[in-house]
């Protein structure tokens, strides 16, 4: 569904699973609100799911086609072809005490959503930035003059010319940021992406509340229009109330109950598969992950993919890792997930008392799946993992789990036992069935609809938001859930990010910005010529593969051709019914589209062409599998990149994320992978060992600091990967710039006020991007979780590393920004 990205927000893809390797630049503090699955598969081409049947005839799998293909078609014509128009709420009769002609009200006791003065505070924020120059961006006002003034005005307010550039230089650059910012209620952290995400959110509110034409009702074939009834499903408050919790109590009913709601669950009656199966259907993946992508070892072809989803993918367990099941120092969070199961147990009708037994259980058995989990650590290297094999030998290796009749209902075709599969944690499965046999079948069928509920619930009515809050303010530190508008925008640009992208491109991009990105590129593409050029660890062989991939790296920018055209776009969402009353059956609308169009890519060519991520997203993504990097309108907009900003800050700014990008092509990671996105050794043993050399420096550097907020050091071998290219990136992005200069007479346009040149300005811009502040929960979360350094020290380490910025800078050697023993990859 989600690839990573520069920050690891949620985006739409093309193929849901196909780049779930991207790299990205950014890290989310917490997680996201859409409605489907929001998880990031950092590590793997990976979506997420999860299944487990247990057949005593195991060895009899294709006698069972006839009884597999009965109950497949019934699954599908239930689930699929129904669409989700017909949930309907129970009579009158049968419902709920307190509920008839009314809706059940909110405890005063209970965390506000949001509440009119933060509401009033954030709207004065927005109109705040509205009335500057600078922010007239998306109204495409300001002349040239106009901006760069403005510009330079936000750039001095943020920073503390007492401290010395050679000593601190995010304390030189961002010091007096979190004065003008203060992080909103509403929000784990808040840095610059937070605040132009915020303003690219209100732009695409305004989108999302144009007017509908009259001639476009609820079905309409318009994909824009769509979207529209999507956010305003989403905004329909009164109806949610209404409607409460029933539509999910009856959906969960179709699946067989949720045993916590209902005390006369029978065992007996409960088939693993099935709801695992059903499951899948709605792009829901737990215990394992099945998806269906490119093989990353011949990358031209799909093959099923069977995978644990144990990286940067936050709903693989219900925490952020499984270290917070692990740790007892973690005792406090589990609690608060405890206590939130419970909750959104007895809102659906649970009593406490079985829905306090049961979490006590699901709890138990969930740290017992975290233990036999791998941690991101063992995982970096995806080529020990990679297993490729046929289902039959899959069968062989692990024979409790049907694997025929399970894809069968998935695929909704036939397979067969030759059929090719990727496997990459054999030995996870194999304990996981082992682990599954010693477990009360109650707990299990708990377990399985709790990871499904967790995220339905954010369909309903505001009682399950205010529950989320509490436990998003232990884990997270947030005080208030943001309002709802904002989850509604979230919701319709994750699930419907073409349409929505669509509508914010017509209306309010640059063309010329994706022509200066396109030709910038091109030039740091240059620079790292250059700098392979120049290395002397690397023997010529390795370095002329490396030179063919730099110069095959396919480009994106912008958004995708096709949604420009109505007719191409309209057939993207033909299939995804959308009813302005019904919010919770929309979102299982798209869920099971996604899911469908993702599982009928098996067999098919590979399309490398294809856009992976909505256009109206704030962030940057790298494709190992695909050699291909992508840059989304949304993050061609100030501080990043400006038509009319000098050159030195648009080098600075998306020069240096072009170059991030690049270089992810070369860190740990994408190194394994060649110019065509295929998985194999292709470097000598002397570069591969002269690699390792230099990324073991950064990884000490970045393994010494410590965040003193909270006393915790950075995983210096976790972030190597994103070291490894923001280091990479600001001197390929530098020295394009250098280049630049040289062709121009050494002459930049300056910024109004600013006494710096053209120099000083590519790296205070670089600087600012990272300005920020988080709660100490969320600086806690991130440091056990992110594959991101903080920004001050993605500011500190990639600039103490820096002979450019020393000498702009004037910092005598052994200063704390120019230390005697650097660190270099690239």
């Amino acid at each position: 569904m989600r690839g990573e990205s520069v920050d690891g927000q949620v985006e739409e893809v093309d193929d849901p699973s196909s780049d779930k390797n991207l790299d990205n630049f950014l890290d989310d503090y917490y997680y996201s609100e859409t409605g489907a699955e929001d998880q990031v598969k950092e590590n793997l081409e990976i979506h997420s799911n999860d299944y487990r049947e247990y057949d005593d005839d195991d060895d009899d799998d294709d006698d069972d086609d006839d009884e597999c293909a009965r109950k497949n078609e019934e699954v599908h014509s239930k689930l699929f072809n129904g669409k989700y128009d017909d949930i309907e709420e129970r009579s009158q009769d049968e419902s709920d005490e307190g509920e008839l002609g009314g809706r059940r009200l909110i405890s005063d006791t209970s965390l506000p959503i949001s509440d009119d003065d933060d509401d009033d505070e954030q709207q004065q924020r927005l109109e705040n930035e509205a009335d500057t120059d600078f922010h007239t961006f998306w109204k495409g006002e300001g002349n040239a003059r106009a901006i760069r003034e403005a510009q330079a005005k936000i750039m001095t307010e943020y920073m503390d010319r007492s401290a010395d550039p050679c000593e601190d230089f995010y304390q030189f650059a961002c010091g007096n940021w979190a004065k003008h910012n203060p992080i909103p209620k509403d929000k784990a952290a808040y840095d610059t992406f937070e605040m132009i995400r915020e303003s690219l959110d209100s732009v695409l509110k305004e989108l999302l509340e144009d007017p509908i034409p009259r001639d476009s009702g609820p079905n309409t074939n318009d994909a824009t229009v769509k979207a529209k009834y999507l956010f305003r499903s989403c905004m329909n408050y009164e109806i949610l109330e209404q409607r409460m919790e029933r539509p999910l109590i009856q959906l969960l009913d179709e699946l067989g109950g949720w045993p916590v709601l209902r005390p006369d669950w029978d065992p007996e009656k409960f088939d693993w598969l099935l709801l695992v199966a059903q499951l899948r259907l709605y792009n829901n993946d737990i215990l394992i992950s099945e998806w269906v992508a490119p093989d990353i070892k011949n990358s031209d072809q799909y093959v099923i993919q069977e995978r644990i989803q144990l990286q940067f993918d936050q709903t693989s367990l219900g925490l952020p890792t499984r270290d917070y099941f692990l740790q007892p120092s973690n005792t406090i969070y589990l609690k608060a997930y405890k206590n939130y199961l419970i909750k959104i147990a007895t809102l659906l009708g649970a009593s406490l008392q079985n829905a306090t037994l049961d979490a006590d259980e699901l709890i138990e058995f969930e740290t017992k799946l975290a233990k036999i989990t791998s941690s991101p650590d063992e995982r970096r290297n995806v080529s020990e993992l990679y297993q490729r094999m046929s289902i039959g030998e899959l069968r062989t290796l692990v024979p409790q789990i049907n694997w025929h009749r399970y894809l069968t209902i998935v695929l909704a075709r036939p397979t067969n036992l030759s059929e090719p599969v990727v496997v990459y944690a054999l030995q996870y499965v194999q304990d996981l069935v082992n682990l599954l046999s010693k477990t009360r079948p109650r707990t299990i069928a708990n377990y399985l609809l709790w990871r499904f509920v967790r995220h339905r619930v954010n369909n309903l009515d505001d009682r399950f938001q205010e529950a989320k809050q509490k436990f998003y303010y232990i884990l997270f530190g947030r005080e208030q859930a943001p309002s709802r508008w904002k989850n509604c925008v979230a919701q319709v640009n994750s699930n419907m990010g073409m349409a929505v992208g669509s509508m914010f491109v017509k209306k309010y991009f640059d063309e010329k910005s994706k022509n200066d990105t396109l030709s910038m590129t091109r030039e740091i593409q240059k620079s790292f010529r250059e700098l392979l050029n120049q290395t002397t660890w690397i023997d010529d062989e390795t370095k002329e593969l490396a030179t063919e991939k730099v110069n095959a790296m396919l480009l994106r920018i912008g958004y995708p051709d096709f949604i420009l055209q109505p007719e191409l776009l309209n057939e993207r969402y033909k299939d995804v019914v959308i009813r302005p009353d019904k919010y919770f059956e929309n979102t299982l609308n798209i869920l099971q589209h996604l899911t469908r169009v993702e599982q009928d890519r098996l067999g098919s060519p590979v399309n490398k062409t294809l856009w992976n991520t909505a256009p109206a997203v704030v962030n940057a993504y790298y494709s190992r599998s695909k050699n291909r990097i992508m840059f989304p309108a949304g993050i061609l907009q100030p501080p990043f990149y400006h038509r009319y900003f000098p050159r030195s800050l648009n080098f600075g700014g998306i020069g240096v994320v072009i170059g991030h990008e690049i270089t992810h092509g070369f860190d740990d990671k994408g190194r394994l992978f060649d110019k065509d996105g295929n998985l194999h050794r292709w470097w000598k043993d002397g570069a591969i060992y002269g690699f390792h050399e230099r990324a073991q420096c950064l990884i000490d550097q970045y393994s010494r600091y410590t965040v003193s907020e909270v006393g915790m050091q950075i995983d210096g071998i976790n972030t190597q990967g994103e070291n490894i290219a923001d280091n990479g990136g600001i001197k390929q992005a530098f020295r394009a710039y250098q280049r630049w200069l040289r062709a121009n007479g050494d002459v930049d346009e300056a910024l109004p006020g600013l006494n710096a040149t053209g120099k000083q300005l590519f790296f205070l811009n670089f600087a600012q991007v990272w300005c920020g502040s988080m709660r100490p929960e969320a600086t806690r979360n991130k440091l056990k979780t992110a594959v991101h350094s903080p920004g001050k020290f993605r500011v500190i380490g990639t600039l103490s590393n820096s002979e450019d910025f020393a000498e702009v800078f004037h910092c005598p050697l052994g200063a704390p920004m120019n230390p005697v023993d650097k660190c270099s990859v690239w």
